[in-house]
């Protein structure tokens, strides 16, 4: 009997602790529903999931049946530091918002910047061939028939300066000219102080004559000078080139004969070129003349040259769906030669815009749609019209105002939770079954079907939490 009351007395005492143990626990709501039909016992216990799938829950750690990445702990947003607040689950519970806790912010590496109003640069890149600029091309005609004598140039790629013969010719035709100008002269300083003022004019009239015909037969001012004070025609007439350039073409050979309008040589200026860029048809209404160009070539990389555009080709390529553009630029050492391709980047100021980064902006085919924070830890979708785009930018022509916080991470994770709580996310009407697999990186699409793990894994239904 007295051995009975040694242990009855510390079982009663367990009992009884049992008992206020349980009523504390119960007065602390840890037998209640939480109205998800779960009670707080119930969420003491800690769970894992995936931060790729978020949908699959365990209760214990391991591998994602679905990516094999590890499961992490789940956050527990109802209660705690950190966690959302009644009224943030209030905002959440709204048609398109999605609330999430700071813990869960860090986890997603969501991040969010401003819309600003700022002013844009576009660039159009483009490509482009080196051409001669045309209005620095000539060419050397024969100006009466002959003989070429002797030729001064006798290669393609030579310098030819205006002030320096490139031929020699033998013309009878220029010959008897030279004799008839010589005589006209002479007649005019005899007649000239004739009392008869008829005479005295007609030997003025007889000079002009003969010099226009040298005139005609391309004789230069300074040689029919030179011809007046040798009095005597010169068997052999120098020819000369109308600018100073290189011999692109040589067309005749010492001592051949040539009729009158025969091209000796044709000659172009390299000093300054064109470059003819070729833009595609939804870029060129950007396009204005005097805009800035740069033209980088692979034969000069790291020293890229200026130009601007000085004509827009009234026509457009049926076969590249491009219009020419042509740039005009000054090419110091003749670096740029023609027929060389280059690659082009035009410039185009735009107004004051509102911008956004580009990865803040996605698009699902039909519409863009970007993440705003409307309250603290609080995302609503807003559908955007996009402008001009650059490398880093995207301009948004309506559907945000300057100051706006928009996600530039993280997006496609606010929007698979906005879908996985029903509220449609950025693409609405979408089956967890029609979606495409996800590409590395890229959260929200279904699993793939076909995973290369070491050992082959089975998706079960009680791993996911829907």
């Amino acid at each position: 009997m007295p051995m009975n009351k040694k242990i009855a007395i510390p079982v009663a005492l367990l009992v009884i602790a049992a008992f206020v143990g349980v009523g504390l626990l119960y007065k602390n709501g840890w037998f209640r529903d939480d109205g998800g039909g779960h009670s707080r016992l119930e969420h003491a216990v800690q769970l894992y999931t995936c931060s790729m799938h978020p949908f699959i829950i365990k209760d214990r750690p391991g591998l994602c049946p679905i990516c094999g990445m590890e499961l992490i702990k789940k956050i527990d947003s109802s209660t705690g530091d950190g966690k959302q607040t009644t009224e943030q689950k209030q905002q959440a519970d709204m048609v398109g918002q999605v609330s999430i806790s700071p813990t869960q912010r860090v986890m997603a590496n969501v991040a969010t910047v401003e819309a600003k109003q700022t002013t844009m640069n576009k660039e159009i890149n483009a490509v482009g061939i080196v051409q001669f600029d045309q209005s620095r091309q000539a060419r050397v005609t024969a100006w009466v028939a002959g003989r070429i004598d002797r030729l001064y140039v006798d290669t393609v790629g030579s310098f030819v300066s205006k002030n320096k013969p490139v031929a020699e010719i033998y013309s009878p035709d220029l010959l008897a000219t030279q004799q008839e100008y010589l005589l006209a002269v002479k007649s005019r300083d005899r007649l000239k102080d004739s009392p008869i003022a008829s005479i005295s004019h007609n030997g003025e009239g007889l000079v002009a004559s003969a010099e226009q015909r040298l005139t005609l037969f391309g004789v230069k001012e300074s040689q029919i000078a030179a011809l007046k004070k040798a009095g005597k025609p010169n068997i052999r007439l120098q020819i000369y080139t109308p600018l100073s350039g290189i011999v692109i073409e040589k067309m005749v050979q010492q001592g051949q004969y040539v009729n009158t309008g025969d091209v000796l040589f044709n000659i172009a200026d390299l000093s300054r070129v064109w470059v003819e860029v070729e833009v595609y048809e939804n870029e060129f209404p950007n396009i204005r003349i005097g805009q800035q160009v740069e033209i980088r070539s692979q034969s000069f990389p790291g020293k890229p040259f200026k130009g601007r555009v000085s004509f827009i080709y009234p026509f457009l390529d049926p076969k590249t769906r491009t219009v020419k553009v042509r740039v005009e630029m000054p090419n110091p050492g003749m670096k740029l030669k023609p027929d060389m391709f280059v690659n082009a980047v035009i410039k185009v100021p735009l107004v004051s815009v509102i911008v956004v980064p580009v990865s803040a902006v996605m698009d699902t085919g039909k519409r863009q749609v970007v993440w705003i924070e409307s309250s603290p830890g609080v995302f609503e979708p807003r559908d955007v019209q996009v402008g001009q785009r650059t490398d880093a930018e995207v301009q948004i022509l309506s559907g945000l105002s300057t100051g706006d916080k928009v996600a530039v991470s993280g997006g496609y994770l606010i929007d698979s939770e906005s879908q996985l709580k029903g509220g449609g996310g950025a693409m609405p009407g979408m089956k967890m079954d029609d979606k495409k697999p996800a590409t590395p990186g890229q959260i929200g699409g279904t699993p793939p079907t076909q995973q290369t793990p070491a050992k082959k894994r089975t998706l079960k239904m009680d791993d996911m939490k829907m």
